[in-house]
Order: structure tokens, then C-alpha cells, then sequence
């Protein structure tokens, strides 16, 4: 039976999320239904659609006690919303259902494993949120949470483990059959490691092991953890809290983190052997993936930094919004991403233009808008003559714009948004570095989407990500070189379909 708190959060959502209208959301990425969202949860197929779940405080555009929102979609780009999943109801989750995740069972029923927080002051007065893991199961949209709740605690972690920071699991199928999940942890070096816990029917869990120990190499608290098999590899996903810069690989703050090897499921021994960063952008977090019914590796994440939630105003009635699902591959012992395959459903009225030269600045007639898909290739006019710089400028006017910028001297390649129209001192500006670029040939894949910006470098190898909230008027797009560059471009505007 539904819950007071879950009621009053379904009827709340249900009277405000239609006062806002579908031109004021982006038009293909999800974002919450009314107030505040971050990190995707429970991303699964089920009864044959796609559902994500997600942190969500429907009351409010800022972080508060979380639940958890709910919305489907047959193709990852179109989303309905269904009514609130979880609400922060029981003595063990009354200060917030955190992230978590979902998995069918034997019995065709979902079960949702998410983290429950307690409240509790020191003795100098100090908050610090216990957190124990939950499950829930139900059909979808309506969950009866487990009368063992919580199925994992305190006494479940290993010694000198905290149990202020015990959260996020994510439940994996074992191929000799049962489950194991993966949890976020800080031991007592504070520098993060990932729990690996084991289950014969997702209810009953065991500690199996430490995965891996982070051991002051990235950031400190890893949280969000998703681990998995692809094209032959283990993989695990996390995002690191208080991240220091290794050159260009890792951003300062709350970064993100893959790490690519083998696993023994006999064992699970973990033996990672090439790390690097999820996003070189500004703006994501906390991904988690789903298999879909063809193979593909699907991942979305949070397009949003715990750094730069001033971005939005506070008067607007919704924050946070997810990004584009992304295929993933490895190639070369590396994280490449793309779009998913279905969004160039999406495209209408192709323009494309080749052998141009940009030399100063050059604006395209026809080339505009903020749902939009720019492929750009750019090279060097004279191959002995390499130009400076190469720049693309989006939600434009002329008081507003973002950009990003390329330098094959230093194969830097640089996002800038400090003229977006944010009114705080926020992160406005990342850089990556592009390997074996120094020759000025580039490849560039540009996703527009009223308030975000998504870039796919060479293929995907890279790709960096940035929310912006500039007045949708601002849609011109023009380039600029410093030097002489050749560009091939297509565009396309992306329109959303009512399915």
C-alpha cells in the first residue's frame, strides 16, 4: 500500500509537473517531472520498455530529502512520466531513498536496491546520514518495501568501513546464476573503494569482497559504481568525490572514472588495467548502464556538477536533466561513446556543405537552432601550414553565447560557456586533450539541445558535456579560424515526435 508521503508526492507532481510545458524542458533528454533531479537510478528494461528511475525532490528546485521519480520509453529518447516510485516513508529511509538500482526476477516481478538514510547528530552537533541498503519490489510503478528492510547494514561492511558513506548499489546477474551488487564505500584511509556483495535471490546479500581499493589514486568517496561485461572486458563505472587533475585526464572536484580489465567470477578478483575519465566536460555524473534487447551497452548520466547547481535559477520550476543515452564500446583498450543509433531518427532537413574554408569568422545561412546535430570535420587549408585556432559558437546573439574551441598546436580542445548567461561564478570552462591531433584534422559530432551541449570527438573517443540555460532566442551558430581551415559540415535539425 502506498505510503501518505508517496501519495502527497504523486498528487503534488501529478498538479504541478502540467504547469510546465513541454517548450519549456529540452526536448529529447529527461528531466524531472516538477523540482529537482540528479543521478539516474534503476535503469532497466522491463515489460518491454525502457525505465529510469531517478533522485528526485518534487517539492522544490534544490537538493532535499530524496525520492525517487519514474519515467518510461520505448526508444530512450521519448519519456512519460509515471507517478513517483519510492518516497522516504519507514524509520530506516525517513532522511531519503539515495540511488540504487533494478532488476527483474525469477518471478517477473522488479525489485528496486536503493539506500536508506537515517539521520543522526554527533556530540558537536554535527548531521551525518547513516546509510543501510533497502529493496523494494513491485510491478513497475507500484512498490511494497521488504519487511527485512534493511538487507544490508553496518555489520554487512568490512572493517574500517564507514557507515556514513555506504551507498549506491548496483545489482549485477551472475552468469553461474544468482546476483552480486556493487556499493560504494569509504574505507579508513578515505580514499573510496567498492564493495562486492553476493545474493541467491536478490534479498538475502552476503559480503563476498573488496572489488578494488581506491588507495588515494582517484579523488576519495567513489560513488555510484556499475560494473560490467563489454566486447570482451570488464568494466566498472564510478565517480570519484574530490578529484585532483592528472594533466588533462581528470578534472578537479566531482569527476568520473572508468576502469577497463578483466574479472574472475569464481573469485571476484578485479584486475583493472587502463583507466580514464567518463566525460571531459562540465556537466555529468553518476552514469549507469542497461543492456538493451539487441547488445548494445547503453549508459546515461546526470548532466549536471555538484560544483555548478547555481546555473539554475531557483525561481524555475524544475533542475537537472539527464543526458543523451550513449552506446558504449571499447577500441583499443578505451571508452568510446556515441549517441544511440535512435536519435538520428530524429533528423530533419539536412544541410550540408564541404571543401569550405573558414579564415576570421564564417556563418552559414541555414545553420542555426538549438535542437540540432552539427558533424563537423575540420583540417588545415595548407597541410604545412597548420591554423591556430578552430572555434564553433552556439546559442548565439549578441549578448549570449557557448563554445568550443580547438588548438592543434597544443591538441587541446576547450568548452566555454562564462558567456551562457549564468549569473554565478561557476566552472564556465574545461579542457581535454586530443591525442595524435597536432596535424589540425579533428572530427566533431554536436548534439543541441535547448539547454545542453554534448560534443563527440573523433568517433567518440571523447566526448564532453555542458549544461547551459541561455535564453532560447539565442540560437545563431557561427565559426571561426585563426589561420586557415577547411570544414565539412552537415546539419540537422532534431525534432521530437509524440510516439
Amino acid at each position: 500500500m502506498n505510503s501518505q508521503a508517496l501519495r502527497e508526492a504523486r498528487r503534488y507532481e501529478e498538479i504541478f509537473g502540467h504547469r510546465i510545458t513541454q517548450e519549456q524542458r529540452p526536448a529529447f533528454h529527461l528531466s524531472p517531472r516538477v523540482g529537482w533531479m540528479n543521478d539516474p537510478n534503476g535503469f532497466c528494461r522491463y515489460n518491454g520498455v525502457y525505465h529510469l528511475y531517478y533522485q528526485y525532490y518534487p517539492y522544490d528546485s534544490k537538493w532535499n530529502t530524496m525520492h525517487w521519480g519514474h519515467a518510461v520509453s520505448k526508444d530512450l529518447l521519448h519519456w512519460e512520466y509515471l507517478p513517483a516510485a519510492l518516497a522516504p516513508d519507514e524509520i530506516y529511509d525517513r532522511d531519503g531513498c539515495f540511488s540504487g538500482s533494478a532488476v527483474e526476477l525469477e518471478s517477473g516481478q522488479l525489485l528496486l536496491m536503493y539506500t536508506s538514510v537515517v539521520n543522526e547528530r554527533d556530540k558537536n552537533g554535527r548531521i551525518w546520514g547513516v546509510q543501510t541498503q533497502s529493496i523494494a519490489i513491485g510491478d513497475g510503478t507500484d512498490f511494497e518495501k521488504y519487511s527485512g528492510n534493511p538487507v544490508l547494514t553496518e555489520k554487512d561492511l568490512p572493517e574500517g568501513a564507514s557507515r556514513f558513506d555506504f551507498r549506491d548499489p548496483k545489482i549485477i546477474r551472475l552468469k553461474s546464476g544468482g546476483y552480486a551488487c556493487v556499493v560504494g564505500s569509504r574505507p579508513a584511509d578515505k580514499t573510496g573503494q567498492i564493495l562486492l556483495y553476493r545474493s541467491s535471490d536478490c534479498i538475502h546479500w552476503e559480503f563476498w569482497r573488496v572489488l578494488i581499493a581506491n588507495k588515494g589514486r582517484f579523488g576519495r568517496m567513489w560513488e555510484c559504481p556499475d560494473f560490467f561485461e563489454l566486447d570482451g572486458r570488464q568494466v566498472l563505472l564510478t565517480s570519484p568525490q574530490d578529484m585532483l587533475p592528472e594533466g588533462f585526464e581528470y578534472h578537479n572536484g566531482n569527476g568520473t572514472l572508468a576502469l577497463i580489465g578483466s574479472w574472475d567470477e569464481t573469485t571476484g578478483e578485479f584486475i583493472p588495467e587502463k583507466d580514464q575519465a567518463i566525460d571531459y566536460g562540465i556537466d555529468f555524473y553518476a552514469p549507469q548502464t542497461v543492456l538493451a534487447p539487441d547488445g548494445r551497452r547503453i549508459m546515461i548520466g546526470w548532466m549536471q556538477n555538484w560544483d555548478a547547481c547555481a546555473i539554475r535559477e531557483e525561481e524555475e520550476p524544475w533542475a537537472g536533466q539527464m543526458s543523451l543515452p550513449r552506446e558504449l564500446h571499447i577500441r583499443d583498450g578505451r571508452l568510446y561513446q556515441q549517441p544511440v543509433r535512435e536519435l538520428e531518427g530524429l533528423r530533419r532537413g539536412g544541410i550540408r556543405k564541404t571543401d569550405l574554408t573558414v579564415c576570421g569568422g564564417l556563418c552559414i545561412g541555414g545553420i542555426e537552432g538549438r535542437t540540432v546535430e552539427l558533424l563537423i570535420r575540420i583540417r588545415p587549408l595548407d597541410p604545412d601550414k597548420v591554423y591556430h585556432k578552430f572555434s564553433v559558437r552556439f546559442a548565439e546573439d549578441e549578448k549570449y553565447h557557448t563554445s568550443v574551441s580547438f588548438r592543434p598546436h597544443e591538441k587541446v580542445l576547450k568548452i566555454d560557456r562564462k558567456f551562457s548567461g549564468s549569473r554565478r561564478a561557476i566552472i564556465h570552462q574545461r579542457r581535454c586533450l586530443v591525442p595524435e591531433s597536432e596535424s589540425g584534422e579533428i572530427n566533431l559530432r554536436i548534439i543541441l539541445d535547448r539547454y545542453s551541449s554534448e560534443i563527440f570527438i573523433n568517433d567518440g573517443r571523447q566526448v564532453v558535456s555542458a549544461a547551459m540555460y541561455t535564453p532560447l532566442s539565442a540560437k545563431d551558430i557561427s565559426f571561426f579560424a585563426d589561420g586557415q581551415a577547411v570544414m565539412d559540415i552537415e546539419m540537422y535539425r532534431l525534432e521530437s515526435q509524440t510516439l
